[in-house]
């Protein structure tokens, strides 16, 4: 008999965390994180993870356990998560898998490309090209190794700019070759099923721009202050976390609070977009789509086989 893995997909700020819980109780299951910025413990106000009381009774995984100082992805998170999925099943639990990272379940499904691991020089390089030549420059570079590939991508998407670069870079060889090779798979034999939420948009930014300021009343500035004082690259992912460089420029008196909290809502709105393009792009099979929040809808209500 094939089992059942859940997935509750869909923006940020609309609920998911709360109606995996739900689900969880309904039907036997455990919680596995499938955001990319909620693994790391640095950052809990802005990541809106969720908090002890509100995971209490049910198992939650993945959760705030990677230092910021790691440059945690998505190959790693398919690798935890696989092994946890077989966890739990060994343990008569069901997963369910809640996040915004589209790309994460993606990666999950249909397996990644086996390139070898880039260096921390290389990305610690790419991001110093990018930083003093611009993105035209690592463009132009492009262009020249590897056409193909920048032909698949968005010329304003700098993080697979330097991507392809650092993959050249690092191997002697064109990503889009890379592309040929077979995919290395993470999980099999397994029933994936996507609850997706794609609720009205426009409420969206207004619970957006509302959880955003909650966030500062209740500590994120002194959170992001606290991470400063370790030094970290800015390169790494945890230093790009929606918020993060919007505060930073704030304590660095660059600009005012004001600026900081509507910079904020402002790019995490830009990424609520980005996510509904990505699901209607998206070529998973989706088992229930919904155009309401999760918080509208009563796990009861809904099937599950």
């Amino acid at each position: 008999m094939i089992k059942n893995i859940y997935v509750i997909a869909g923006p940020t700020a609309t609920g998911k965390s709360d109606f995996s819980i739900k689900l969880a109780k309904k039907i036997g299951g455990a919680v596995i994180n499938s955001d990319s910025m909620q693994v790391y413990k640095n950052l809990k106000i802005l990541t809106a993870r969720p908090s002890k009381l509100e995971m209490k009774n049910i198992d939650h995984y993945l959760y705030g356990y990677v230092d910021g100082s790691e440059r945690y992805n998505v190959e790693k998170w398919c690798n935890d998560s696989s092994n946890l999925i077989n966890h739990l099943f060994k343990n008569n639990l069901t997963p369910i898998l809640v996040g915004g990272t589209g790309l994460y379940i993606d990666t999950l499904v249909n397996g990644l490309i086996d390139i070898p691991s880039i260096s921390e020089s290389i990305k610690i390089e790419s991001e110093k090209i990018l930083n003093k030549f611009g993105k035209d420059f690592l463009i132009n570079q492009i262009k020249n190794f590897d056409p193909e590939s920048f032909k698949e991508i968005n010329s304003n998407d700098t993080l697979r700019l330097r991507r392809i670069w650092e993959i050249y870079e690092s191997t002697g060889k064109k990503y889009s070759e890379w592309k040929l090779h077979k995919n290395k798979k993470f999980i099999n034999n397994y029933n994936l099923k996507i609850f997706l939420f794609l609720p009205d948009r426009k409420k969206n930014y207004e619970i957006v721009n509302s959880r955003f300021l909650k966030m500062i009343n209740v500590g994120a500035i002194d959170e992001v202050k606290k991470m400063l004082e370790l030094n970290l690259s800015e390169s790494l992912p945890i230093m790009r976390a929606h918020g993060v460089p919007e505060i930073t420029k704030y304590l660095k008196n660059e600009i005012s609070l004001d600026e900081c909290i509507s910079k904020g809502q402002q790019v995490t709105r830009n990424y609520v977009k980005r996510q509904h393009t990505w699901w209607n792009s998206s070529n998973l099979q989706i088992f229930q789509k919904f155009d309401k929040f999760p918080l509208e809808i009563d796990p009861k209500s809904i099937k599950i086989d």
